[in-house]
């Protein structure tokens, strides 16, 4: 190790930082009291109780978090304890509208009441069907019939007889049935037939038709009242039928109505039942022979469908307010939709066919929604907007509008709308929803953001290790000892990259430890400890790594070009990450860097194919300004050099290989080889300081494996930004390999710092004229420069020159 490489090599504390088991202050987690709540969000709980607690219109809530953070649990947790001290909404069911049953009216009923109320219709229907047509086989009523056929029957009779008088007068009998009344001609008191009256003289014949033809003028006139006389029976016969219905259901329906005295709305739906029952009986229960023919289930399944009300919501008569979450959120999910049913081969739909959609279960209280699900689904953002606008819900067809529903359909009465709605979504939605939707801001003004990670602080570990033993008590699982607790808080310290924070993806916490305790299940111990917790991490990483080995087993075989040991020119070792599904993994990457004479600059090959993300592009373009603003203060900065991530067949982005781009073409301009046993990452900025990258403790554990697999030599190591030393967390196999010596972490904050680790000798600063020692990796940079500028300066005078003698 070189003097100068020493003050940068990082001990092996300061590549981890682990958890002091005496401070647990427990042996199991049976010895800890349970958690409830929401750990380290507390910007996010005080955000949604002011959400829950504003009850104005436009104060929706947007829970604003990554998934694994517990917001989805939390939320609903939470609604539900304040749902239930609020009031209960009423209860809501659609009946027909009797004058027009394309548009059905709702009624609104105290929570609780709506089944009683189809409790009572139905009864109602039952009372009808034995009441009908019983009551017209009553005597009473058959009697008043009687009287009024009988009535007019007399009427019939005796305008009749006054026709048969004068009949016999003329010696004509006249017949009658039920549908017409004849003449027939008489002699000696006997009818005679057509033969006997061919018989007789042409002159009697003759007297005969026209006795005939008076007495058909006498019945015309006596006969010219009777469609009065029918008009005044049928009138009586109605009036005796509604009478007689009226006073049948009398007292079916006016306990009902007493009953429902305090609600105005049933009682006016009850007297609309009233008045269209006095047709429906005639109609279904007495006149219609083809329907007396048919079962009472029959006749019950008509009544039902006309009168007996359909549910849209119940509640428990105290329930609180209602929590709904609907986990997909379509149209008709959301809206509700109206059913048909194929009659003859049209389709036909009623009142009965409405269905209600998880906004009609939801008024009055909460309804949550997955933003990514719901922005997934056709018609459903627009609808949804209106509805919270206009506070009404409507149930229609968004088809409609497009002009695809060509059937009848029903337009039912509209329901105002109360109701507030979680979304829960992701920092891109949220931030996305806001630039283009002018609206959203105006609907949701309460942002619920759930961090990502919590301070690592004493009473963030204790409600840790409490949220461990609440969980493993829910789901039945074996306690912790305090040592696997240290372990999950590590890891999970882990996952938030920093070594004073935890993470709150708290999903993939409870994963590890469900594993640990299946494979404590498998082993038959009491306890998870800390060996069950380490198996679990091994065996994830076994079944994710499948790629990643791969990538080794070519690095290894020479397919892909990574040294870990000698020196090249131009070349270094960059440190890259890749994202697979759920396994992210370190992978080495070479970069290279070719410098040659000419005015094309800074070549980005990857950008050059399409290759290079913009972030990748504009960390190649800053070296650009820094070689210029370090090395060419005193001549043009006249180069054409070509960088290159070699052997990437993919996408690049992120700024993270800059700082090894840098010290690969610094190489490359010195020729000053570069150790192949050092891996680098870094972003840099145009003064060559050096800046924080991600990824990086899966970048170290990458080469180091790599040069693991190939034999530790202690000469290897990996270079970091320094300010990306609080993000170490490193696994166990490189802290032990850098106690023993045999691997070596390097924190820089410049370009120059890098480039000496690199290249082992003297960088060189400048001096107050902007010079460099002589020998210097940077003298031989700004040597090269001028060089290469003042050649191009002589190719150009040699141009001018040639040119002036043609």
């Amino acid at each position: 190790m070189t003097n100068e490489a020493a003050p940068l090599r990082l001990s092996p504390e300061q590549l981890t930082a682990p958890i002091d088991l005496g401070s647990l202050g427990f042996v199991t987690t049976d010895d800890l009291d349970p958690f409830r709540g929401i750990l380290g969000q507390d910007r996010a709980v005080e955000a949604l109780q002011f959400g829950v607690a504003m009850h104005r219109p436009g104060y929706n809530v947007f829970v604003m978090g990554e998934p694994g953070t517990g917001r989805f649990s939390y939320v609903m947790h939470y609604l539900r304890a304040e749902a239930k001290r609020q009031i209960c909404p009423e209860d809501c069911v659609y009946v027909n509208n009797f004058e027009e049953p394309r548009e059905p009216w709702v009624l609104n009923l105290s929570p609780g009441t709506a089944s009683e109320l189809l409790d009572d219709i139905e009864k109602l229907i039952d009372n009808l069907l034995a009441t009908f047509p019983a009551v017209f086989e009553h005597p009473a009523f058959q009697q008043k019939k009687s009287a009024i056929d009988r009535a007019f029957n007399q009427r019939y009779d005796k305008a009749i007889d006054t026709v048969e008088r004068k009949a016999l007068e003329h010696s004509i009998a006249v017949y009658r049935d039920a549908q017409n009344i004849a003449f027939t001609p008489m002699k000696d008191g006997k009818a005679l037939d057509e033969a006997e009256f061919a018989q007789l003289p042409e002159a009697e014949r003759e007297q005969f038709h026209l006795d005939i033809a008076e007495l058909e003028e006498v019945l015309n006139e006596s006969l010219s009242s009777l469609p009065q006389w029918k008009r005044e029976s049928s009138n009586q016969l109605r009036e005796l039928n509604e009478q007689t219905i009226n006073e049948a259901i009398g007292p079916l329906l006016d306990p009902l109505l007493d009953r429902y005295q305090g609600n105005p709305r049933v009682c006016d739906y009850l007297q609309a039942m009233r008045n269209n029952l006095l047709k429906t009986v005639i109609d279904q229960l007495v006149e219609e022979r083809a329907l007396e023919a048919r079962p009472d289930a029959y006749k019950k399944l008509l009544l039902t469908e006309q009168y007996s009300p359909s549910l849209i919501v119940g509640h428990p008569a105290c329930g609180g307010a209602p929590v709904v979450h609907e986990p997909h959120p379509s149209y008709d999910n959301l809206f509700g939709r109206i059913e048909y049913s194929s009659e003859q081969g049209a389709l036909v739909t009623s009142y009965r066919h409405i269905r209600p959609g998880a906004l009609h279960r939801a008024n009055g209280g909460y309804l949550v929604i997955e933003a990514e699900k719901l922005l997934g689904e056709p018609f459903v953002w627009e609808a949804l907007k209106r509805a919270l606008h206009s506070r009404q819900l409507k149930t229609e067809s968004p088809w409609a509008e497009l002009g695809r529903l060509t059937t009848v359909t029903l337009t039912p009465q509209v329901i105002p709308l109360s109701v507030k709605l979680v979304l829960i979504g992701s920092r891109h939605v949220y931030y996305t929803l806001q630039d283009l939707d002018p609206d959203f801001q105006e609907m949701f003004r309460v942002l619920v953001d759930f961090d990502e990670d919590l301070p690592r602080t004493a009473d963030s570990i204790e409600g840790m290790a409490q949220l461990l033993k609440t969980r493993t008590s829910e789901e039945g699982l074996s306690p912790l000892t305090a040592a696997a607790v240290a372990r999950v808080l590590t890891y999970s310290a882990r996952l938030a990259e920093h070594q004073q924070r935890l993470s709150a993806r708290i999903s993939d916490i409870f994963q590890l430890v469900a594993e640990a305790d299946f494979i404590r299940q498998l082993a038959g111990d009491p306890l998870t400890d800390t060996g069950h917790i380490e198996r679990a991490l091994r065996a994830k990483e076994t079944r994710t790594g499948r790629v990643s080995a791969r990538i080794r087993e070519d690095m290894l075989s020479g397919v892909i070009l990574i040294d870990t040991d000698g020196a090249a020119v131009g070349k270094c070792n960059g440190l890259t990450v890749l994202e697979v599904g759920d396994s992210v993994f370190g992978v080495p990457a070479r970069i290279s860097a070719t410098v040659y004479p000419g005015g094309n600059g800074i070549v980005d090959i990857e950008r050059e194919v399409n290759l290079g993300q913009p972030i990748h592009s504009k960390g190649v373009m800053i070296l650009t300004g820094y070689l210029g603003s370090r090395f060419a203060q005193h001549f043009p900065l006249e180069i054409s050099a070509s960088i290159a991530l070699e052997q990437s067949y993919g996408y690049v982005d992120g700024d993270s290989a800059s700082l090894g781009e840098v010290c690969a073409l610094i190489s490359a301009l010195s020729r000053t080889p570069l150790k192949q046993s050092f891996a680098i990452t870094g972003s840099i900025n145009q003064f060559g300081e050096v800046q924080a990258v991600g990824g990086v403790n899966e970048k170290i554990e990458g080469f180091f494996r790599l040069c693991q697999a190939r034999g530790l030599t202690g000469e290897q190591g990996a270079i970091i930004p320094h300010s990306n030393v609080p993000n170490l967390m490193l696994d166990q196999s490189v802290l032990d390999a850098v106690k023993e010596g045999l691997f070596a972490i390097y924190a820089v904050r410049h370009v120059d710092e890098a480039m000496a680790l690199l290249s082992g000798q003297e960088v060189g600063s400048a001096n107050d004229r902007g010079e460099y020692p002589a020998g210097s990796v940077n003298a031989l940079v700004v040597e090269r420069l001028r060089e290469i500028c003042e050649r191009d300066q002589e190719r150009e005078e040699d141009s001018d020159t040639d040119t002036q003698k043609d």
